[in-house]
């Protein structure tokens, strides 16, 4: 309780881990919450827990509510599960997908996500999950990034006509992104594209958190 309340002064690093996948994994008290982070950027419950949470209430918590199922591609240390649960009081069925064994172990640890009744957790790649899968779901979150880095795959047409398969009608999908440079940005420009405007809608939140740009897209 002690590193808590010290850390609204200073961060307190309470766990450091080693990861083939995200390089260096780190559990900290920071303003008072416990957050994780890799070695350049925010993987759970700090910043990014922000950036997500607008897209959710974008969607509309009555709207999420009535859903049957969500895929959350990226789990890291399960901040948006968190919050579909805890503030969405979302009922229904919540699958992550998530390829880094060690991140999962630090989720279960500090943040208890082993103990939500209705999420499933799957240790696989991202690109081959959606290639397998049959099931369908209303809402798809997309959240993968390899310490500040994008996974190429994430903006290829194959994944992008893997995941449209996957969504249901009138289903979302929310993709957060991060935009360093023009790459970054003509990269979204490139997945936006890959949507018929008559079939789609999408808005764009951009400069959330400074970087960070959200990507919500419904299917009409």
């Amino acid at each position: 309780m002690l590193k808590k309340w010290l850390s609204y002064i200073l961060p307190i690093t309470i766990y450091e881990k080693k990861s083939q996948i995200s390089k260096s994994l780190e559990v900290t008290w920071n303003n008072g919450k416990l957050v994780i982070d890799s070695e350049n950027t925010n993987y759970s419950y700090g910043s990014l827990q922000k950036v997500l949470r607008k897209g959710l209430f974008t969607i509309g918590k009555e709207r999420i509510q009535n859903m049957n199922s969500i895929l959350v591609l990226g789990v890291a240390g399960g901040s948006v599960i968190k919050t579909l649960v805890d503030e969405f009081q979302f009922k229904g069925k919540i699958t992550g997908v998530e390829i880094d064994e060690e991140i999962t172990a630090i989720a279960n640890q500090y943040f208890k996500l082993n103990e939500i009744t209705n999420y499933t957790p799957i240790i696989a790649d991202a690109n081959e999950f959606v290639k397998s899968t049959i099931e369908k779901f209303d809402l798809i979150i997309i959240d993968i990034f390899q310490d500040a880095t994008m996974p190429d795959f994430l903006f290829e047409k194959e994944f992008i006509q893997n995941i449209k398969e996957l969504l249901q009608i009138n289903g979302f999908i929310l993709f957060n992104t991060m935009n360093l440079d023009e790459k970054g940005i003509d990269k979204n420009k490139q997945f936006i594209a890959a949507f018929e405007p008559l079939n789609y809608t999408i808005k764009e939140f951009k400069n959330i958190e400074v970087y960070n740009e959200l990507i919500l897209v419904e299917k009409n």
